[in-house]
């Protein structure tokens, strides 16, 4: 479906066809293939600067 101006603005889809989109999209997906361990990452970055103050300098450049 589209507007005025032909651009959409709309899908029509069948009920039975959204339920299970809405199924889909509510189920947790998880990788099977690679458990999430992040200790082989331990160590491997080195900060420079505190990462809270370095949050509050970047943030008062936008004002």
């Amino acid at each position: 479906m589209t507007d005025e101006a032909m651009r959409p603005v709309a899908v029509p889809v069948d009920c039975e066809e959204w339920q299970q989109i809405e199924q889909l999209l509510e189920t947790p997906i998880i990788q099977k293939t690679e458990k999430s361990n992040f200790s082989k990452y331990a160590g491997a970055i080195e900060l420079t600067q505190e990462p809270l103050e370095y949050q509050k300098l970047i943030r008062e450049e936008w004002d």
